[in-house]
This record gives C-alpha cells, sequence and structure tokens, in this order.
C-alpha cells in the first residue's frame, strides 16, 4: 500500500537518522514511528517489518551522490580522482553504513533483502574512465571494468572497515600507483 508521499518521506528519513544514530539492532519500528509522527500501523501498512523497510530505504530511496568520472587525461589521474569520488560517498555514508553493517552479518533476512534489491550502479566510476583510456589509445586492452570496478571497492572498503585509515587523496594516490596500475598492466601485458 502507497503512503501519501510526504508521510512516506517522514518515515524514510526517521528511518534514516535513527539507522545513523544507534544501528539497525537497537532501531526500532516505535521510535521510527515516534520521530516521524506516524503510527505503527501506518507503517506495517506498507512495510511488512524493518527488514523491508530498511531494504526499502537503501535500495530505492537512498541516494547515492557519485561523481562523475574525471576526464584529465590520463588513466593514472583519472583513477585517483574515481577512487577519490568513491572514498567521498563512502565518507558522506559512514555513519548509515556503520548502523547497518553488524546487522548485515547477522540479520540473514536483511542481508538477503538488500541483496535481492540493491541495484548495482558503478560508484567507484571506473567504467567510463576505462572506455577514455582505450578512445585515448592507452593500453587497457579488454580489460572488464566490472573487474576494476572489485578491485577499488575491495581496496576502499578494506580501508574504511579494516584499517579505519583515512580516505584521503594519498590513499587514493597510493591505491593506483601501488595496486591498480601494476594490475592492470598486468591484465593487458603492457605498461601504463
Amino acid at each position: 500500500m502507497r503512503l501519501d508521499p510526504s508521510r512516506e518521506r517522514a518515515i524514510l528519513d526517521a528511518t534514516q537518522e535513527l539507522l545513523s544514530e544507534v544501528g539497525f539492532d537497537r532501531m526500532s519500528i516505535d521510535q521510527i514511528a515516534r520521530r516521524a509522527s506516524a503510527s505503527k500501523a501506518t507503517i506495517y501498512r506498507r512495510w511488512p517489518g524493518k527488514e523491508a523497510l530498511v531494504a526499502d530505504l537503501i535500495c530505492n530511496h537512498t541516494k547515492i551522490d557519485v561523481p562523475p568520472p574525471p576526464d584529465t587525461g590520463s588513466m593514472r589521474e583519472d583513477l585517483v580522482g574515481a577512487v577519490t569520488g568513491f572514498c567521498e560517498v563512502l565518507r558522506r555514508r559512514h555513519d548509515m553504513i556503520f548502523g547497518l553493517l553488524p546487522s548485515l552479518l547477522t540479520n540473514a533476512s536483511l542481508a538477503a533483502a538488500l541483496r535481492g534489491n540493491l541495484r548495482r550502479p558503478d560508484v567507484t566510476g571506473t567504467a567510463p574512465l576505462i572506455e577514455r583510456a582505450r578512445e585515448r589509445g592507452e593500453p587497457v586492452g579488454r580489460i572488464d571494468p566490472a573487474r576494476l570496478r572489485t578491485v577499488v571497492e575491495a581496496l576502499v572498503w578494506h580501508r574504511l572497515l579494516v584499517t579505519g585509515e583515512p580516505l584521503d587523496r594519498e590513499f587514493a594516490e597510493e591505491a593506483v600507483d601501488g595496486t591498480l596500475l601494476p594490475l592492470i598492466r598486468s591484465w593487458t601485458g603492457a605498461g601504463v
């Protein structure tokens, strides 16, 4: 059942705020209803439970402002810009990510709802820059942009979740020079 758009937005906003503040596990439908000035019945008419509400929020209503991939004229600088842009996206969503992440490991229904509905845009911006490098005549061969995106995502998520070190330009340059360009060279058998 669809709600009045302003009522739905209030509920989604309250959910996002609470997810960032207290996390998925400690957030309740009661808290969401209070914060949104809505009844629990209104929420349950639209979403069968907290998992469905959060999945709808993340998959359909959370705008991920992905900066357009840079076009610097150089594969290296384009990659540094793309990695820096992806880092910025995660920095802006840091609190929500950390509010959700523990539950993805322990709540199978939440994880399934997200995985089943999450569209996978190229939040790293690597696909267009590979094509541009190819058009400029840079030796990128037949690199699969999805493979490169996966590596970029892994490097950045590892930094965010495991080491906790800054997601800054220095990291982006180290990732590009120490991992991405050597990997691209190995995939293409050429110097980049």
